[in-house]
């Protein structure tokens, strides 16, 4: 058996491997969104982001950088964040960004749950229901900033989206905007 056979066999089981722990480990495999599902968050998007050069977007559970790199390379005046915790479609991404040269784009290897995500005004999601769930728990916080999140195929459980769409595709997969927090207003 030839060298380059047993690295490539050694390093494609290293990869099926890690996705494999990082999906048990998360409960989320690295699953990219459809195509046209990200068409309709980047215009949803350029909707939504308000004219103002602070304000940052997150996409949480960012994978293979499938709506990240395009989010970052829509908006190039706006600050990006991937936060993805398996390593091998976090370092996919990371190559993505350096080949498209995406300083607006920051890719965190970590978990979003313990990110400190006050500073973002538009999570984007493409996310399970029980992941859903616990990032309800953690938006239901009463200082919770104003925001807007913009989830892809599953809803925020106990929470009404402001809008839903619907994609034009095999599964019919809904887009649930919602906008949440306080305004000074509400208290």
């Amino acid at each position: 058996m030839p060298w380059t056979t047993l690295v490539v066999g050694s390093l494609s089981l290293l990869a099926v491997l890690s996705i494999a722990y990082s999906t048990v480990r998360t409960s989320v495999p690295p699953m990219p969104s459809s195509m046209r599902s990200r068409r309709v968050v980047l215009d949803l998007l350029a909707e939504y982001v308000p004219d103002q050069p602070n304000v940052r977007l997150a996409d949480l559970g960012s994978g293979w950088g499938g709506l990240a790199i395009p989010m970052a390379r829509r908006f190039p005046q706006y600050r990006i964040e991937g936060y993805e915790l398996s390593w091998l479609p976090w370092l996919v991404s990371r190559l993505m960004k350096a080949a498209f040269r995406l300083d607006n784009l920051t890719l965190h290897r970590r978990n979003f749950n313990r990110a400190d995500l006050d500073h973002v005004g538009i999570l984007v999601t493409y996310l399970n229901p029980n992941v859903m769930a616990q990032l309800k728990q953690r938006l239901d916080r009463p200082e919770q900033p104003r925001r807007t999140l913009i989830s892809i195929g599953f809803a925020l459980p106990g929470k009404t989206a402001e809008r839903t769409l619907r994609v034009n595709e095999l599964y019919n997969t809904p887009i649930d905007i919602y906008r949440l927090g306080r305004t000074t207003n509400d208290r």
